[in-house]
């Protein structure tokens, strides 16, 4: 009926935490087994818990997972698009069976939620996990807390204000001017309230862009008609693209009290906007329209949308006027402003916004950065680490931290060893230690040996997501190394007096796209430094 709120998905509101059970829960977990759930899975359990995910009581078994991926649907017939389960790399994991209990728990040991296991499987080297879930708490949240609200929460909320009709715009990207219009316009041509509810599940040390993320549509919510915008948070863990991945996020919606809910409008990594009709363009045997009309929900597919200069509003491509002037701006090149630091039109997004991702991601110059050195010993990493970090300290204006391999191993991994295993653990504290500093706007500058490349990989990659990373191959030949040896290192390797040593009895993995290689042999110093700092201007981390 138009006066009442759409009911949750399969009819009932799931609420997974029984307050009464909670004590005996968190008094039995004393003698269960843990998993410490990382802060994507802390999502995944917070939809389940909160019925977000109705008519989910837990996570799926195999063979639940299986029926989902072949024909979308749950046991009783009802339509599913994803599976969900809980997957671990953890010890604890591999050995769990069918009837065991386990208790969920955050990073720091806070109770979650007890998981009483009805099935157990590997795939792809992953343990998976299904079974029943038993809630003691939600995730604790000391960021927005009062933007944080649980479907039954909203619904309430909703009721009081007598709303019965609601569009909800999910979204991981910042919403600018165009995205701003055509949300007003969907909710009034539909007589509807809005539901702002960015997805922003995230965690203050692995995901941090979220805090701006949130900021920015705290900042454009004052635009909006107080009287019919809603702002909250929506702590989905992130998912690829796709037309089930929408469908769920329309289950997800429905669950939250909205029967409306606009697909596309954010931009893809190439930079172009993705357009809610091209999620029309699906593989399976229906459009994603009348699937999603399966869920119950409305889609209202987001268009190309285009700035009018001769009338001064974004509007449709299709319904721009013939001959106008048309002004677009892609996703990357937004991007590649914001890191230069040049102006953004004032059509394409409001000064506020801008204002906090600013704040957020502010230009390269400004942004904190780790030059990673990488090579054999006695390639010269430490001579131009040095060299560059007194050259950067000459220069002030940011803090310079000098990571090099020695002063790591005397100070930060003294009770490691030379193993494999032991080199790998090494470099990754080193890299955690520099994504620490490039995230407080500082400049970590690194030089250990690093010779695989999935660990090379995985230390870029987390500073990447804090600020930015120049990786230099330190690409002296072996024989210059060798004739540097004033410890006679690579003699007593040859000698097999050393095992495991790079570039004798161990690999050295070359760097496959480094921002720079340079060969040392013959090579003077300051030369080099001014090589490297050269670089780092091109790139734009110095001016």
């Amino acid at each position: 009926m138009v006066n009442q709120l759409i009911e949750p998905y399969g009819g009932i509101l799931v609420d997974l935490i029984d307050p009464e059970k909670s004590d005996a829960l968190k008094q039995e977990a004393f003698d269960l087994p843990s998993l410490d759930l990382d802060w994507q899975q802390q999502c995944m359990l917070e939809m389940l818990m909160t019925g977000a995910y109705s008519p989910l009581t837990g996570f799926m078994t195999q063979s639940q997972c299986a029926r989902v991926e072949a024909d979308q649907q749950l046991d009783d017939g009802t339509f599913w698009p994803l599976p969900i389960a809980l997957s671990s790399r953890q010890k604890v994991a591999a050995e769990l069976k069918c009837g065991d209990r386990v208790a969920l728990r955050d990073g720091e040991g806070y109770m979650l939620a007890v998981l009483t296991v009805s099935d157990a499987w590997e795939e792809g080297g992953i343990r998976k996990l299904g079974g029943s879930i038993e809630g003691v708490a939600l995730p604790p949240h000391p960021d927005f807390s009062s933007l944080r609200a649980t479907p039954a929460e909203l619904r309430a909320l909703f009721l009081r204000r007598g709303w019965h009709r609601v569009v909800a715009w999910q979204a991981r990207q910042p919403m600018h001017r165009a995205q701003f219009e055509f949300c007003l316009k969907s909710a009034i041509e539909n007589e509807a309230n809005l539901l702002l509810h960015p997805q922003a599940g995230g965690d203050i040390t692995d995901a941090p862009a979220y805090f701006g993320l949130v900021r920015s549509f705290i900042a454009i919510r004052e635009r909006f008609p107080a009287a019919s915008t809603q702002l909250s948070i929506l702590p989905a863990p992130p998912r690829e693209a796709s037309v089930h991945a929408l469908l769920l996020r329309a289950i997800v919606a429905r669950n939250y009290g909205c029967g409306l809910l606009i697909a596309g409008g954010e931009h893809q990594l190439e930079g172009s906007c993705r357009r809610g009709e091209d999620l029309a363009q699906t593989h399976t045997d229906l459009p994603v329209v009348e699937l999603a009309a399966k869920v119950g929900v409305q889609l209202i597919a987001y268009p190309r949308m285009v700035y009018v200069d001769d009338r001064a509003e974004h509007l449709p491509e299709s319904e721009a006027p013939t001959g106008a002037r048309l002004l677009t701006l892609s996703g990357e090149e937004f991007k590649r402003r914001m890191r230069a630091g040049l102006k953004i039109p004032d059509w394409y997004s409001f000064p506020e916004v801008l204002a906090e991702l600013q704040r957020q991601s502010p230009p390269r110059e400004q942004q904190g950065f780790t030059v990673f050195f990488t090579g054999l010993s006695g390639a010269g990493k430490s001579t131009l680490a040095r060299a560059l970090a007194a050259r950067l300290m000459e220069v002030g204006g940011r803090c310079v931290t000098l990571l090099d391999g020695d002063i790591v191993r005397r100070h930060l991994s003294s009770e490691l060893g030379f193993s494999k295993a032991h080199r790998d653990v090494n470099v990754r504290r080193i890299g955690f230690v520099a994504s620490e500093i490039t995230k407080n706007r500082g400049i970590a500058i690194c030089a250990p040996i690093a010779p695989y490349h999935q660990t090379r990989r995985d230390v870029r990659a987390m500073i990447e997501a804090v600020g930015g990373f120049v990786e230099i191959h330190v690409a002296t030949p072996i024989a210059t190394c060798e004739s540097r040896d004033r410890k006679g290192l690579y003699a007593k390797a040859r000698a097999g007096l050393i095992p495991e040593f790079t570039g004798v009895s161990d690999p050295y993995e070359i760097p496959e796209n480094p921002e720079l290689a340079i060969d040392t042999t013959g090579r003077n110093i300051d030369e080099a430094v001014q090589q490297i700092l050269l670089k780092l201007e091109h790139e734009g981390y110095l001016r």
